[in-house]
């Protein structure tokens, strides 16, 4: 059973899916950086700091008027948080637009090396086998 083990880890395809997983959760947090340190301040600039993030409805419970989404969890109400929901499309909306121009700027550059070593010309081929032995027929030949 251990043998199967090593087996299958040393498969090239598990290698490569758990490379590729720890670089998937290293780039979301680049991503998530990215959305919630850099574009969404700016976004906040146009909509006047708009954040439904603390929008909610009381469901049961007593709360205070005002009070936070968080407040309110911790005061054991039960809330219908759509603000946090409408939040969170938005943020992935933005993830996933960030994630498609990178991936479209990933692919423009791939495609423009492709060309690159298209266009680059190959170094002219010498003479086949076929070609040297008739040279050498003909030069026996010829004596």
């Amino acid at each position: 059973m251990l043998k199967e083990f090593k087996d299958f880890i040393a498969k090239g395809n598990v290698m490569d899916m758990a490379v590729g997983i720890i670089i998937g959760a290293a780039f979301t947090a680049i991503v998530t950086s990215l959305v919630t340190d850099l574009i969404n301040p700016i976004i906040g600039l146009f909509t006047g700091g708009l954040d439904f993030t603390n929008n909610y409805a009381v469901l049961s419970g007593d709360v205070t008027d005002g009070a936070s989404l968080e407040a309110a969890r911790e005061a054991g109400a039960a809330v219908f948080a759509y603000g946090s929901f409408i939040m969170a499309i938005i943020n992935f909306l933005i993830i996933a637009f960030v994630v498609f121009m990178l991936v479209r700027y990933v692919n423009k550059v791939k495609d423009a090396a492709v060309k690159k070593e298209e266009a680059a010309p190959e170094a002219p081929a010498g003479p086949s086998e076929i070609d040297l032995l008739k040279e050498i027929r003909d030069s026996l030949a010829a004596k």
